[in-house]
């Protein structure tokens, strides 16, 4: 998991003390009461955006959650991010297959023990998981029993900044897993560790508890946990332990991938180019790994303990009120047998139509599948491999349009991964274009409690946050959208908004997220220069043109009639929409791209990206 921000309680030294905070912004309460809304002119000051080298850009970025102290080290420089961009400093991802390599004599030589051990993450599944297979067909060479086991960590949800519901969906999941497993007499231990540092050594307490000398586990590309895996690797083997940690998160395993150079690729079109040429020379990267056999009868008399267990509940600081519980429950059935539903649905209802609607929020044309991909409920493999095998070309790049369509939406997950690995610095609050670190953002309390609240006066924004509160989800095009409005409109810290979505969708993925990010504030991996500003109006009026989506999760418009749902107090229907208590726009779209342009300039010293 990524090392990321979370919002200290610390007031700001300046301003009165009942001045509300970023941190009070974050969270998830909702009020719509009707507010006085100033002029245009006096929402876009610029007295709270420091400059680069301003040692108070520091502590306003500690202070508005976008550096996490609690965990990690302040902001890298610009000269280290450098330093990787230059491999004068080790890749954790390049650690991780040193010590693999390194020990790799030794730990063959290590015997089976008394068990095998899984450690299960975000692979919350049976079918179509490497490392469980691997595991599996271990304990089976030597006719030993196969224990899995889950550690949930507090910290690791605190440092991660994982939703509450998440969390509780993940919960939720694990208890459909203990049954899966059970039927087969594996039995699946699951234990709360509080200091997330402690999590290693106490998996290999249990394992020589159980006798157990070989760990596998499926492999995590953010830098905390690959130097994670990368130190277990050695420590299990002092140990007399063989430490397995093994790419499948991913469909390609990033490094895979070259350009004529022999680089990373940087931009998706060609990187999806070589994903889709590596796949189509080496097709069995899509075949299914069986699940777990069954284990030997015995195992149920020998761990009976652990098969009594139960799955510990949500974390204090991360539990959710009875009504968010049961609401959360019935939107998001959890477990891999949903996961494959929803999916086998999708194939067989939507995905013709995929291509043309996908970017309609209002058409429920997705699969709405992330959550299982983010979690692991279902492996991207599988997802692919699905569409496929429903095509009329076993091509990944031919056949029906809208699964050409969709396969290379997936394909942006393994995309992403492949920049975190190769570009590790986007794990520790940079930005991909690091030399973006000197763009003056806004910190502005008001700004971001209304952008959080959905009352920006800009419906499709306002009904895209408004889903997300009740959903813990929102359509893919509408992230952009409210991205977008975030970091160019209102100039605020794009970061804060990529911590706002970690802490509130239920699909949260730090690689996806960054990068969704990134595009929108044109930070990214995107090629497109800075000067790409969404229009809010005019997204709203191409992806909701008749506003359902707008009246959906905006009741108090629901009575507004034609265009004028897309702009209220532009097109003649201020007085009803003031009625109903909806807000003002916040800000001139015109005056605040002007602004955006000027600060990007100002920024990088030139008119380019």
């Amino acid at each position: 998991m990524p090392p990321k921000r979370k919002a200290t309680s610390q007031t700001p030294s300046e301003g009165p003390a009942t001045k509300k905070t970023a941190f009070e912004a974050l969270q998830p309460s909702v009020k719509t009461e009707p507010k006085t809304e100033p002029e245009f002119e006096t929402k876009i000051k610029s007295e709270n955006a420091p400059d680069y080298e301003d040692p108070n850009r520091e502590r306003l970025e500690e202070e508005y959650g976008v550096i996490q102290r609690d965990f990690y080290p302040a902001e890298m420089s610009n000269e280290r991010c450098a330093q990787y961009n230059a491999n004068e400093i080790p890749r954790p991802i390049e650690v991780l297959t040193q010590a693999v390599q390194k020990t790799a004599f030794a730990r063959k030589k290590i015997e089976v023990g008394d068990a095998v051990v899984h450690w299960f993450k975000r692979d919350l599944r049976t079918k179509d998981n490497r490392a469980l297979h691997l595991a599996s067909e271990k304990a089976k060479s030597k006719g030993v029993p196969l224990i899995c086991l889950f550690i949930v960590s507090p910290q690791d949800y605190r440092a991660h900044l994982t939703a509450a519901v998440r969390v509780d969906f993940e919960l939720r999941t694990l208890r459909v897993l203990k049954d899966d497993l059970a039927a087969k007499d594996i039995p699946l231990h699951v234990e709360t560790v509080e200091v997330r540092k402690k999590a290693p050594g106490r998996i290999i307490e249990l394992c020589q508890s159980w006798g157990a000398k070989h760990i596998f586990c499926n492999i995590e590309y953010e830098v905390d946990e690959l130097r994670r895996e990368a130190k277990m690797t050695n420590t299990c083997l002092e140990k007399g332990i063989d430490f397995h940690a093994v790419h499948d998160d991913v469909v390609v395993p990033p490094g895979n991938l070259t350009t004529g150079q022999g680089k990373q690729y940087s931009v998706y079109t060609p990187w999806y180019k070589a994903w889709v040429r590596h796949l189509h020379e080496n097709p069995t990267m899509l075949d299914e790994f069986a699940a777990p056999e069954q284990n030997p009868p015995s195992a149920r008399e020998k761990y009976a303990d652990i098969f009594k267990t139960t799955i510990p509940p949500a974390p204090e600081n991360k539990k959710l009120s009875d009504e968010e519980r049961e609401r959360f429950k019935s939107l998001w059935p959890p477990g891999e047998h949903e996961a494959l539903d929803r999916l086998n649905k999708f194939l067989e209802k939507k995905i013709n139509k995929y291509k043309d609607a996908r970017n309609i929020p209002s058409a429920n044309s997705t699969g709405v599948i992330s959550v299982h991909l983010s979690t692991g409920t279902l492996a991207a493999r599988t997802a692919i491999r699905s569409a496929r095998n429903v095509n009329t070309s076993d091509k990944l790049d031919a056949g029906n349009e809208g699964i050409k369509t969709w396969i290379s939406e997936v394909a942006w997950r393994d995309f992403y991964k492949h920049v975190l690995a190769h570009w590790p610095y986007v794990c520790m609050s940079k930005p991909f274009k690091y030399e973006y670190t000197k763009v003056r953002w806004e910190y502005n309390d008001e700004h971001f409690a209304r952008w959080c609240e959905g009352r920006t006066g800009f419906p499709i924004v306002d009904a895209a946050v408004r889903q997300m509160h009740s959903m813990a989800y929102m359509h893919n095009r509408c992230r952009m959208i409210v991205a977008s409005f975030l970091a160019k409109d209102l100039l605020l810290d794009w970061r804060m908004g990529e911590r706002y979505f970690m802490e509130h969708l239920i699909d949260g993925d730090f690689a996806s997220n960054n990068g969704g990010w990134g595009f929108s504030a044109s930070t990214g991996v995107d090629p497109q220069p800075y000067f790409r500003i969404f229009n809010p109006l005019l997204q709203s009026e191409k992806f909701d043109e008749q506003g359902d989506y707008i009246r959906k999760w905006l009741p108090e418009l629901k009575d507004i009639k034609g265009k004028a749902i897309h702009d209220p107090y532009g097109r003649g229907a201020g007085k009803q929409a003031e009625k109903a208590g909806y807000p003002k726009p916040m800000v001139d779209h015109k005056v605040c791209r002007d602004r955006c342009l000027a600060r990007y300039k100002e920024g990088l010293g030139r008119t380019t990206a």
